[in-house]
């Protein structure tokens, strides 16, 4: 059972766009495909260092389908999460699948789509990966709280999981198999982001814990919310932490089972999911007021050693 905002938003679409970079805005005209592939390009590099160094290990001939695909993550995401209003994120998500729509059409105008069309056709990706991103991006307007760890797995279905059967369309992969294990591993990325973002959620009004986790461990609202980390918050936080870890345990086959390229890209944000883990059970699992993060001396050795393991 999901529990959904009582109040609707009261400002209107003129606060939408406004809320964004000017460049999110979709066009009057559609750029030509190589000024979209060049824009595609640029947000990747601009809004994501650990993107931009995970491009590093994957072939030449995917590097702008890569860029295509997260230009698409990166601005639902922002549509969803940037905007500050309810009544504009969701007119702007129905605009942005509108998009979407055009572009499996065959005539988009935002410079994402355009460029994402090839991608689309190159790989034949099915549009509802696509659309199911913006699901969970309009339930994040609505749904602020989750009863259960069902219902929270259920979130991530339409939040992380597309990401990774995007990923594997464009490694050529399709089984069940890889995608089950995928599946694990987003969801795993997914709850270490959560775990990690306790404090900064709640200040957006969302609490991503299951309720009766908080209930078992007789954990009270209103100590997320004064940043109080007492020993039953922190004992909860231990239990989630470890849930997450079985999560990353059950995914850790996939990284096996697909080629090397991938491969070292899948190793890169499962270890740096396990860090971001490793990094609240350092502070004692006190992760309210104080977002654990992870060092750049550990981003650099994750870095090298997943370049290692490339040239082994």
């Amino acid at each position: 059972m999901t529990i959904t905002a009582s109040h609707p938003a009261t400002a209107t679409l003129s606060t939408g766009w406004s809320a964004l970079p000017p460049e999110y805005a979709i066009p009057e005209a559609a750029p030509s495909e190589a000024e979209a592939r060049e824009y595609c390009r640029r947000l990747a590099r601009s809004h994501y260092e650990n993107f931009s160094v995970a491009t590093w290990f994957l072939p030449e001939r995917l590097r702008q389908h890569f860029c295509n695909v997260y230009a698409y993550c990166r601005i639902s995401d922002d549509l969803g999460d940037d905007v500050g209003d309810t009544t504009a994120s969701l007119q702007l998500l129905d605009q942005w699948e509108a998009e979407l729509t055009a572009c499996y059409d065959g005539h988009p105008r935002h410079p994402v789509f355009v460029a994402l069309a090839e991608t689309v056709r190159k790989f034949e990706i099915p549009k509802q990966e696509f659309a199911d991103l913006l699901t969970a991006f309009r339930q994040d307007q609505t749904v602020l709280r989750y009863e259960t760890f069902a219902d929270l797995l259920g979130y991530c279905r339409y939040s992380a999981n597309p990401v990774g059967h995007l990923v594997l369309y464009l490694c050529a992969y399709r089984d069940p198999e890889r995608r089950q294990f995928s599946d694990y591993t987003c969801t795993a990325l997914q709850l270490a982001n959560f775990w990690q973002d306790v404090s900064v959620d709640y200040a957006k009004g969302r609490v991503y814990l299951p309720l009766e986790d908080l209930r078992r461990f007789r954990v009270r609202e209103e100590e997320i919310s004064a940043s109080r980390n007492t020993p039953a918050f922190r004992e909860m936080m231990r239990f989630e932490v470890e849930r997450a870890r079985e999560w990353f345990t059950q995914g850790l086959p996939l990284a096996g089972k697909v080629g090397r390229d991938l491969a070292v890209d899948v190793e890169l944000f499962s270890r740096g999911g396990l860090e971001i883990l490793t990094a609240i059970a350092r502070q004692d699992y006190a992760v309210l007021g104080r977002r654990p993060a992870i060092s750049k001396t550990r981003k650099l050795a994750l870095v090298a050693r997943a370049a290692l393991g490339k040239l082994l």
